[in-house]
């Protein structure tokens, strides 16, 4: 299944967003909601927080008092780890149970107040923030739901940043224009990337774009760290290393629209053990690309031995973010010369220059060929200019295969 995450600041929208993804289809779990249902009265969870904080956080009813508890959880770190230390297991089982019960092709939108702040966005395959400038978000908490202004300052200064926000989001939603403006976003979002994103998720096809050169993007960096972040989770200690890797790596360097990333791991062996993690990740195997183009060694003749040059590729899943994810052991030539070639792209303006052109006369030799016959003719271009730089790129970082 999908698993996206919604998140925005106190009175941004996030409501409205996941009743319009709900209405597509989606299959929401509301973290608000858990929260409440797992201290509800008669549960276990309520009976450990009376027993942690006494019976005076206790309605009449018999049900929990919120602003009582928040009273006496939040006057100190140890209170406050008590209480995290009792809801926060019984919120994760309770989330467990509703995203088993989801169908395989579901849509699962987890809506999470704290995504940012509790450092979530790496878990989902997809994280949306709904965005709304800070002083709208005071006005409707004053206008909406009668909270005094001090208070609804003080509470969004407790929570995430928008810069912090805006660092987590691979969508951010829009929510300051006329009503039905985000709405519209929403039902867009769905057709064009959610429900092929699902698709290509459940049958492990990977996204390849047709090779086309775009101007640099200042948004790759970015875009890259949150990808390899979610890498980071699939791969866990298989993973040596994981590197943004090629031309989009390369700040103000024209390149395909494509991010290159690089997991670096002990042997090979190892890469194919997390294989069905990362496909869960929203990273397929590619299993077509078993290696690189050996590249020419002078006076090494085992140099074009392509077990030498063996690794596994994946990519992404997501339409809206294309990727390729390339799995090398450590101290190959391979591994070592993607590390090689990004540097000396950045260090060399001269480099840079070249590589660009060689790119355009690459993505031409594409222009108007079908899919497969397109990559080919690309990458021609682009392995013939490689084989006649890799001693020059090898000889500066002192990486020459001995």
């Amino acid at each position: 299944m999908l698993r996206i995450g919604l998140t925005g600041g106190m009175g941004a929208g996030k409501s409205t967003v996941a009743r319009a993804l709900v209405q597509r289809g989606a299959v929401l779990i509301d973290s608000d909601v858990i929260a409440r249902e797992v201290v509800a009265p008669g549960t276990p969870g309520l009976t450990a927080l009376t027993e942690a904080f006494g019976t005076e956080i206790l309605d009449a009813d018999g049900s929990l008092d919120r602003p009582a508890l928040a009273a006496k959880a939040f006057r100190d770190d140890k209170s406050r780890t008590t209480l995290n230390s009792i809801t926060h297991p019984l919120v994760g089982q309770r989330t467990a149970e509703l995203f088993a019960t989801a169908a395989p092709d579901a849509i699962v939108v987890q809506d999470v107040p704290l995504l940012v702040e509790n450092h979530m966005a790496p878990f989902m395959n997809l994280v949306l923030i709904v965005d709304v400038a800070a002083e709208t978000r005071i006005r409707r908490l004053i206008e909406f739901r009668g909270v005094p202004e001090a208070d609804a300052r003080a509470r969004i200064a407790a929570q995430a940043t928008d810069e912090q926000r805006y660092a987590a989001a691979d969508v951010l939603l829009d929510n300051n224009g006329p009503a039905g403006a985000v709405e519209a976003a929403v039902h867009r979002l769905w057709d064009e990337r959610l429900v092929p994103f699902e698709a290509n998720l459940r049958s492990g096809d990977a996204v390849r774009p047709a090779p086309r050169i775009v101007e640099p993007d200042p948004q790759w960096a970015a875009q890259a760290q949150r990808l390899i972040a979610r890498l980071r989770v699939a791969a866990g200690a298989v993973a040596v290393r994981i590197d943004h890797i090629g031309s989009t790596s390369v700040p103000g360097l024209p390149a395909k629209d494509v991010l290159d990333l690089q997991i670096t791991v002990a042997d090979l062996a190892a890469a194919d053990t997390i294989r069905d993690a990362l496909a869960n990740a929203g990273f397929p195997a590619i299993p077509e690309y078993i290696h690189d183009n050996p590249k020419p060694t002078p006076g090494d003749e085992s140099a074009t031995d392509l077990r030498r040059w063996e690794k596994r590729l994946h990519g992404s899943a997501d339409p809206g973010r294309p990727a390729y994810v390339h799995l090398r052991a450590e101290g190959s030539p391979g591994q070592q010369f993607a590390l090689a070639f990004r540097d000396w792209l950045r260090a060399d303006a001269d480099a840079r220059a070249e590589y660009t052109e060689v790119k355009r006369k690459a993505a031409a030799a594409a222009a108007g060929l079908r899919a497969h016959e397109a990559t080919a003719a690309y990458l021609a271009v682009k392995e013939f200019w490689f084989d006649s730089v890799y001693e020059r790129v090898s000889d500066r970082r002192g990486i020459y295969p001995e």
